[in-house]
């Protein structure tokens, strides 16, 4: 099995105050709008994560896993976070072709795809590609892929 992540990208945003955390109250207002910051990243990591689940379905193979930054505030807030998703071909082309599908559906599912995201995509598109010359491959030569039976004329009958 060929396993991928598919990520949001991290961005350092953290300043964290020496010598721990106080309450939100005893931050300063650029401390209190590095929170917000990174409260709203936190967010959008998180839900960066949760369209890649949610569009790949039986191919993922883990759920989210986030990368973290303490904030000013002493709290910790998400500041990226992958998946892991199967990008190993079915057992028929046509398969491949499905799996294929639906791993660049999930990978460009977010708003927002990072790097990585385009990266997937890209080898879920030469995955279909591939798929498609096996299947064109096929329809050209008569063969079924989901049929254990040979194309008529295939066999010649040696017992004469």
């Amino acid at each position: 099995m060929s396993v991928l992540s598919v990520s949001a990208s991290s961005s350092s945003l953290s300043a964290t105050r020496p010598g721990g955390a106080g309450g939100a109250s005893a931050l300063s207002d650029a401390e209190r709008r590095t929170v917000a910051r990174m409260q709203q990243r936190d967010r959008d990591v998180r839900a960066h994560e949760l369209a890649h689940i949610t569009a790949g379905g039986g191919l993922i193979t883990r759920g989210a896993a986030y990368t973290y930054e303490t904030g000013p505030d002493g709290q910790r807030y998400a500041v990226g976070g992958d998946v892991g998703i199967d990008v190993s071909p079915g057992r028929t082309p046509q398969e491949t072709l499905a799996r294929a599908e639906q791993v660049r559906r999930a990978a460009l599912a977010p708003a927002d795809p990072s790097a990585q995201d385009r990266q997937v995509a890209a080898r879920a598109d030469q995955m279909a590609f591939q798929a498609q010359q096996a299947i064109a491959a096929q329809a050209t030569s008569g063969t079924d892929p989901t049929s254990d039976t040979p194309p008529p004329g295939s066999l010649i009958d040696v017992y004469a």
